[in-house]
């Protein structure tokens, strides 16, 4: 079994509480046994997998594979060309470096299909925002927001959108998923996500 999940801000990848004001997987009133497949943060957004199958949720972390996930994200300040440039081609962050990446600007009417967030983010009045798109095929801890304050665009909202194939069902015509609603992803939409697993 494989579930698709639009996370909301606010919601750990877990079902127990780290003791924090953060609401927990087990709001959501899931199937018994499954299990998030890798996590966002609480304060991310967007296209979480769940599954009752171990060998599952090995596959699709298991970094040798490098399935691409993308994400949407809302920066402080406006990338030009050359900054892009500079994320898709690899970051210093912390320890690492991180792979090389897709990165790329997005339109604003490809994200006025998405939520409002809850609570919005914060807006400074001399400061312009803009949407860029990363599509990663690692995912350490924090890495797009760690990438993107490393090039000077802190992230003040990021939304994942894609995981494999499989782009987040919230944003289609048909089989829309809303905010904070899960449901099981059809035996095609399985294969979108999982690619060549058997």
């Amino acid at each position: 079994m494989l579930l698709a999940f639009y996370k909301p801000f606010g919601v750990l990848s877990q079902f127990t509480s780290d003791g924090s004001h953060n609401r927990t997987l087990a709001e959501f009133d899931f199937p018994a046994n499954v299990y998030p497949v890798g996590r966002l943060d609480a304060d991310s957004e967007g296209f979480l997998l769940l599954s009752d199958e171990a060998r599952i949720v090995k596959y699709l972390l298991e970094p040798k594979y490098a399935h691409p996930r993308r994400y949407w994200v809302q920066v402080e300040g406006v990338p030009t060309e050359q900054d892009l440039v500079r994320l898709s081609g690899g970051v210093r962050v912390q320890d690492y470096t991180t792979r090389p990446c897709k990165v790329w600007h997005l339109k604003e009417q490809e994200t006025e299909r998405l939520p409002e967030r809850m609570p919005p983010i914060r807006v400074r009045k001399n400061i312009p925002v803009s949407w860029i798109a990363l599509e990663l095929t690692e995912g350490k801890n924090r890495q797009v927001r760690r990438m993107t304050a490393a090039c000077g665009f802190p992230t003040l909202r990021l939304v994942r959108v894609q995981i494999g194939a499989l782009f987040l069902p919230i944003l289609e015509e048909q089989n829309k998923l809303s905010c904070g609603v899960w449901r099981k992803l059809d035996e095609k939409e399985g294969g979108l996500v999982l690619g060549k697993f058997r």
